[in-house]
This record gives C-alpha cells, structure tokens and sequence, in this order.
C-alpha cells in the first residue's frame, strides 16, 4: 500500500545541512549545489561548555593549517543552503563550520510561517549564548586541522547581525562579512546591544553587504552605521559597507525568490577578497 506522508520534513531535521526550512517553501530551482567530491563535509558535534552543539563542517579531505570561516546561518537554521555556502568554503581550502545556533530553543526548520519561528524560537536566543557557540566552534576548529591565525566569520540576515557582534567579541577575528544583518533595534536581556553600537568595539574590518531595496533594513540605518564606523576603533574604520541599489533582502539565496544573481556573484567575489586582503585565508 502508498503512503502518503504529509510532512516528511520532522525526519531530516536534526541533521544540519540537511533540507530547507518550511518556512521558506516552496524552494526555488536557482538553487545551487555544490559538489563535496574531494571534501570532507556533513554533521558534527562541538562541545559549547558541556553542551552538545550540532554544527555542518565542510573542508579539503586530509588538509591541514587551514584557514576559518565560521559560516553564521539566517533565522532558518542550518539548512541545505548554508551547507552549500561552507562546501563552496571548502573548494577555496577553507575549514568551514556552520553551528546550529538556536537548537537549544527549538528547531528553526520547523515551523511553518515566519511569524511563529520568531515568536518561539528566535526571539529567544541570547547574544551572549550565540557568541559562547562561536567560541566553541572555534576551539573545535583548531583541534581539527584549522589555524586559528586566519579566523574569518561570515553571516547571512540574522547571521549577518551576528558577525559584526561577534567581529566585536572575539580579538582572533581577521575579517567579517556580513550580509544584509540588521544594525539596529530595541535591546532587552537576550539582545544587549546591535552592531550599530558595537561599531568602536569592532577588533577585525568587517565588510558589509546590503540591498538598496531591502525594506526590512533601512538605508538611514546603514548610513548610521556608516557614520559609527568612521567614528569608531581602528578596525572600525577599515570596515566597508557597499549596497546594491536594486537588490531586496536575501538577494544571496540562491533558492528563495528575492535571489538577485548580479549582485550575489559580486557581493561572493567581494567576501572572497576580504578574507583574503585581511589574512583571513
């Protein structure tokens, strides 16, 4: 006898980089995949202070001394997509770590609208517990072949916000990128403070990608920011911030509808030659 099951997604979604968040379907086919031939790539576990953390490593099979990134997910967790960001990572012999950060909350790929996934889960991560992960992720990196020395971060949406925080926290940090993360906002006890504040703090230049036509992140905010660099530490002021006019929010998603394909290929060639100009590579 078919069965017919009506959510087969609740079997995949423990395993970071597995399936895509329901929240976002249907999934688009502009969606990239990017082959793991020659990669040891797939789910790991980390320790953050005694708590088994999921997290999606990709790098070269058998290299070592390798260059960082942590690769900081959007609100959806670690899906098919940022593992696909870490494998593309690792083709540039990169060790690429993607953590699940809001697993102690809940599952960020179960929920089946925005609103909900905001409201249970998202809403509930504290800063301090995201930067600990990170820590963590880092440790972990330099036990599996990864050199510390070039420690780049990388983040998308929610991701985004979180590597100009964490540029600001940990002074390993060579270089960030941080792609259309939110500069400012209300602050309460999980969410102390916003990049936009964190600005002097900055301990590595961080490069800042935005769309011009993202209605959730207004341009006066980037310019803000803008202004908090140029008044900020020295790591501060060599940070940049470039907007694609045309582009919407999550013009990088390759499988989401606001997908914008000239301005992802640039903005990817951007991120690349930031880490490297900054010895993140």
């Amino acid at each position: 006898m078919l069965r017919t099951d009506p959510d087969p997604l609740p079997r995949r979604r423990t395993d970071p980089g597995t399936g895509y968040a329901r929240a976002v379907q249907p999934i688009m086919a502009s969606a990239i995949t990017t082959d793991s031939s020659g990669l040891e790539a797939g789910a790991v576990t980390i320790d953050s202070n005694g708590f088994a953390m999921p997290a999606y490593r990709a790098r070269p099979a058998g290299g070592e001394r390798l260059p960082i990134i942590l690769v900081v997910s959007e609100i959806f967790g670690v899906h098919e997509h940022i593992a696909d960001v870490a494998r593309r990572f690792a083709r540039l012999g990169y060790l690429a770590i993607a953590p699940e950060l809001f697993v102690r909350q809940g599952d960020a790929k179960a929920p089946a609208d925005i609103d909900t996934l905001f409201a249970t889960i998202i809403s509930k991560v504290p800063d301090a517990q995201v930067a600990s992960d990170l820590d963590a992720a880092v440790a972990w990196a330099a036990t599996q072949g990864g050199d510390t020395a070039r420690l780049g971060v990388t983040g998308f949406c929610w991701g985004g916000r979180q590597t100009w925080l964490y540029s600001a926290h940990n002074p390993a940090v060579r270089a960030g990128v941080a792609w259309y993360g939110r500069l400012t906002g209300v602050t309460n006890e999980r969410q102390t403070a916003h990049p936009v504040t964190r600005a002097a703090e900055l301990k590595a230049p961080v490069l800042g990608l935005y769309g011009g036509a993202d209605t959730g992140i207004p341009l006066d905010t980037v310019e803000a920011m803008r202004l908090a660099l140029a008044a900020g530490s020295e790591a501060a002021q060599r940070s940049e911030i470039v907007v694609y006019p045309e582009a919407k929010h999550a013009f990088f998603a390759d499988y989401r509808p606001s997908y914008d394909p000239p301005s992802a290929a640039d903005g990817w060639q951007r991120c690349v030659s930031w880490l490297r100009a900054h010895g993140a590579a």
